[in-house]
């Protein structure tokens, strides 16, 4: 029959058969691969290839998981009132994270609309700013993963994986406080936690969750870290086994770990799941408290951790304090000069300035008062038998008394250059 169908060719769709957006069928290919793909549905029809098979709306094919109902549809005028709030979120993001970073937490919770997903991903991760930081290496999803590795999972995927099996100790001791029945069971059948929780938190429940709830899942986690993940592995914990009619199946490890690779996909789908992650109380200081715990026991009975691994950070305000993005270089601006009395640039009332600057303003004034008067016949014998080439500053000369002020700035410097020559040259004769 095999061999039939790959002489033949695909087949054409049943009358009456159409494909759209959600519907398609399937037929058997020449290929290996479509071979084991069929001798898995399990139905004669299905392996005769008259098999539809539903594709949800990211385009994958609704395997198993089908009979969990409909995917959750957000309106369209919702959809376009998220997308505008998301893009005045990303337009100013340092100021949003700054001031409004519960927003964002709220806006995660709900969901990230489609089209800003990869975008919103980039920002919450601090992808974008690895980007910035090292242009023309790689591409976004790449910097997106090792932020992920680095500072979501830190040692999550280094050798003999200690920091998976310190997670597993996190989140087994949790789950006491969460489900106590549920940890009873599982510590009765000494069942380790690597044996069900590896793949879950290794593939932040990629491998396990339903696209759809994958992905609003991930929406979390990178708004807030690793405390999502530890909140879905305890909900899925909680309702698989979580009360004793749902242990009666489960008498021994072999059905207990079965029970929890094939959860149920009501517990699985994406509204209740999510609400369930919001609303239970697991915190970071929470996580923290208990990592310090299981690290000292594992310290007491395996000493030391070979995999020195840097702290990880609790989602993406964290993430932003630690590596800041790039500010902008402040270009210089003009600068502009005011009169002495003049007021600053909004400030109330006229300036004042100091007092220091007011006895100097004083004694200028006194000085200049004191130029206009004629000499003394007193002062004017003592000039005379000094016969200093430079006269004091308080006696003009005669020929200066009646000339504008501004023919007689030279002479002001040129006095005050042979004060400073003196001076110098008073010091340099005490030097010597």
């Amino acid at each position: 029959m095999a061999k039939s169908h790959g002489e033949n060719g695909p087949r054409a769709p049943a009358a009456g058969g159409h494909l759209s957006g959600t519907r398609e069928s399937l037929a058997p290919g020449p290929d290996a691969a479509t071979a084991d793909e069929l001798s898995s549905l399990g139905s004669d029809s299905e392996a005769n290839g008259f098999a539809e098979r539903r594709i949800d709306k990211f385009g994958f094919i609704v395997g198993s998981q089908g009979a969990e109902g409909a995917l959750e549809e957000v309106p369209l005028e919702v959809l376009r009132q998220r997308e505008s709030k998301w893009l005045d979120m990303l337009n100013n993001w340092d100021k949003w994270m700054a001031k409004k970073h519960k927003k964002i937490r709220l806006r995660c919770q709900k969901g990230i609309p489609p089209s800003l997903r990869g975008r919103a991903w980039q920002y919450l991760s601090g992808g974008k700013v690895k980007l910035q930081q090292n242009p023309g290496k790689f591409d976004q999803a790449f910097w997106c993963l090792v932020q992920i590795c680095e500072k979501y999972l830190p040692g999550y995927y280094s050798e003999k994986l200690e920091a998976i099996q310190l997670d597993g100790e996190i989140l087994f001791s949790l789950l006491q406080k969460v489900s106590p029945v549920a940890h009873k069971h599982l510590s009765q059948q000494k069942i380790d936690p690597l044996l069900y929780m590896t793949e879950w938190f290794m593939c932040a429940f990629s491998r396990t969750l339903p696209w759809s709830s994958v992905l609003r899942v991930w929406d979390m986690f990178f708004c807030e870290g690793v405390k999502i993940i530890f909140r879905v592995g305890l909900v899925l914990l909680k309702h698989a086994l979580g009360s004793p009619e749902k242990l009666k199946a489960c008498q021994g490890q072999y059905e207990t770990i079965e029970r929890l690779r094939s959860l149920s996909p009501k517990i699985m789908q994406e509204a209740f799941l999510v609400q369930e992650v919001v609303e239970l109380p697991v915190t970071e200081r929470q996580i923290e408290r208990e990592h310090l715990i299981q690290l000292r026991r594992w310290q007491d009975t395996r000493g030391e951790l070979q995999c020195h691994s840097p702290p990880r950070l609790h989602g993406a305000k964290a993430i932003l304090e630690a590596e800041p993005g790039p500010w902008p270089t402040l270009q210089p601006s003009p600068s502009i000069r005011l009169p002495p009395d003049a007021p600053l640039p909004g400030s109330k009332g006229k300036y004042k300035p100091p007092k220091q600057v007011q006895k100097e303003q004083r004694k200028q004034v006194k000085a200049s008062g004191q130029r206009d008067k004629p000499p003394t016949p007193s002062q004017a014998k003592v000039a005379a038998a000094a016969g200093d080439a430079c006269p004091p500053r308080d006696v003009p000369p005669k020929d200066l008394v009646h000339q504008d002020p501004q023919d007689s700035a030279p002479q002001d410097s040129a006095y005050h250059c042979s004060q400073e020559s003196l001076t110098s040259q008073e010091s340099e004769d005490t030097y010597l």
